[in-house]
């Protein structure tokens, strides 16, 4: 193993420094955050996510759905395939639903 002089840890943070905000984020919005609604039924019915991550949502039914967080957002009616997204820019528990079927609910974390 080898050990760290002092000359390495200042050139690591130097190094640490130079990186731009933001960078190293990247692999977590690449990954695909999905809430699919099947069966009258958003699948996950709660997902937690990261400030910045985008959330989409699919209407996998044969039926019109939309997707609605009162005072946050409001898609339009999605039909089969039709999709929403948005992104969440600040902490907090948003409860959604089914502005067609209150029924439907669901809710994104987010930390």
């Amino acid at each position: 193993m080898r050990s760290i002089n002092r000359r390495d840890f200042g050139f690591a943070v130097v190094a640490a420094a130079l990186v731009p905000a933001g960078v190293g984020r990247a692999d977590e919005q690449a990954v695909p955050l999905a809430i699919h609604i099947d069966n009258f039924v958003f699948a996950p019915a709660q997902l937690t996510v990261k400030v910045g991550q985008t959330v989409t949502w699919t209407n996998r039914d044969d039926i019109p759905h939309t997707v609605v967080c009162v005072g946050k957002f409001r898609s339009k009616t999605m039909d089969t395939d039709g999709t929403f997204s948005f992104t969440f820019t600040v902490p907090g528990d948003y409860r959604y639903f089914c502005s067609l079927h209150p029924h439907m609910t669901g809710m994104v974390k987010v930390e």
